[in-house]
């Protein structure tokens, strides 16, 4: 099992790395890129790159990401894109645009996790590439920072006491991120004097004129109140048309917005809800299971105390076509939701997980569910109650009044498929994972 199997794609934060520069298309391309490669080589370490990816992928060489590049080479720009196989994961890519646009290079960078960058070295590893980057290529501007941060600074501004109509405003700092690097234009406007005595972990004068900054000796720890005081003081003293107070309650928020929030989801529910953080942004995932925590679904009315006497003439006939029903939906759905062939209470979460992740019943047609993913899906059910409850199928001509016995009630699948898959809300109102854990409590 590699890196991205163990932890999954998205369930930590990052640090993320956007660096714009100019450099000079005069010179060879393998010449032009020598220092960027030596540079990355020299500081990447635990997350150097492993794979190189163009038209096709290759093992990372300098030779490989030239071809990449070459591989996709557009009117405008040529790029190519970096990555790891193993932890800790990287997401990497490296975009040059060509003549006669301005001759740009671009790379960003997302690591995975953020708490890789608690070590000190580490940081002051990333610090020294960054600077030795802007250093050689004409730097123009860089950010590194979480990715929680910036996703709640999106939601945050510090702006929001300023009139947004003011003159020039696209030019003021917006956001003081854990490493900056500011251009010359910007520092000019800014005042040189007044950036050089940013009270920060680290501010440095770059050879073409712009400043880079680090707030902190480590990334990782951005959240904490020590560190949001430090931002709070050099976003104000660049900004002195900002109020510290302001500032800091804005900060404080963020860092109350990623507490942790023990999940606490109601046990018929769990195994389902316990899916759904992870599929929101990493700024809201504390929010979200709090609301999870106090979301309570209705108690299934499902079922009926004595069976309705079946009134099919071929039972053969009826259970052969729920048959097919339930073997259409296998088909359709196997191979993105695997464990659908088993007929088991997890193949069911599965099925409330990707509903809901797909947004099934609000992106398709309401005559497409009603006509044939809602009777497959009460077809289904049933078959797993019979199967893993030992239930028993009492027929009906009118398919939503079929039931199947369990113990001493009866249940109605095709009726809970139809309130299931009338919303995205509803998947979980009426989720197929509570449904069998409460018809399961009354298997004899």
């Amino acid at each position: 099992m590699n890196g991205a199997e163990k932890h999954g794609p998205n369930t930590d934060d990052r640090l993320r790395l956007s660096f714009e520069a100019t450099f000079d298309q005069a010179v060879d391309l393998n010449q032009a890129l020598e220092p960027f490669f030596k540079v990355l080589e020299s500081h990447a370490g635990a997350w150097m790159p492993e794979v190189v990816e163009g038209k096709r992928q290759y093992t990372y060489s300098r030779v490989s990401v030239l071809k990449a590049l070459d591989e996709k080479r557009g009117k405008k720009s040529m790029s190519a894109g970096l990555s790891r196989a193993t932890w800790p994961l990287l997401d990497m890519s490296l975009r040059l645009w060509l003549p006669p646009s301005v001759p740009r290079l671009y790379v960003w960078i997302s690591v995975q996790p953020l708490s890789l960058f608690r070590e000190t070295e580490r940081c002051c590893e990333f610090v020294d590439m960054v600077r030795a980057w802007a250093s050689h290529y004409p730097v123009t501007g860089a950010t590194a920072n979480s990715l929680a941060e910036d996703q709640l600074a999106e939601a945050s501004s510090l702006d929001c006491a300023v009139d947004s109509s003011e003159e020039n405003g696209g030019d003021r700092i917006q956001e003081v991120s854990w490493l900056n690097v500011f251009g010359p234009k910007l520092v000019e406007r800014v005042g040189r004097e007044r950036m050089l005595s940013t009270p920060a972990h680290l501010v440095e004068e770059l050879p073409n004129g712009s400043v880079l900054l680090v707030l902190r000796p480590t990334a990782a720890d951005f959240a904490s109140d020590e560190a949001r005081v430090a931002q709070a003081r050099a976003h104000v003293h660049l900004r002195p048309d900002l109020d510290f107070d302001t500032v800091l309650r804005t900060l404080r928020a963020r860092s109350a917005a990623l507490l942790p929030v023990e999940p606490r989801f109601h046990p018929d529910v769990a195994p389902v809800l316990s899916r759904l953080p992870d599929e929101f942004a990493i700024s809201e995932r504390q929010r979200k299971i709090a609301e999870l925590n106090a979301f309570r679904p209705p108690v299934p009315e499902e079922w009926l105390p004595v069976a309705l006497p079946s009134d099919v003439a071929n039972p053969e006939r009826v259970l052969e076509s729920y048959g097919d029903l339930s073997e259409g939906l296998v088909a359709a759905l196997h191979t993105k939701v695997p464990s659908i062939m088993d007929e088991t209470a997890e193949s069911l979460t599965d099925l409330d997980f990707y509903f809901w992740r797909e947004n099934f019943p609000e992106r398709y047609t309401r005559e497409l569910i009603d006509s044939h993913t809602a009777p497959a899906l009460g077809a289904y059910l049933g078959d797993v109650l019979v199967r893993r409850l030992g239930g028993t199928w009492v027929l009906r001509a009118k398919m939503e009044e079929s039931q199947v016995r369990v113990g001493k009630l009866v249940w109605l699948p095709f009726l809970r498929a139809r309130r299931y898959m009338q919303s995205r809300q509803s998947l979980l109102e009426y989720s197929l994972t509570q449904f069998f854990h409460e018809v399961e409590r009354y298997r004899p």
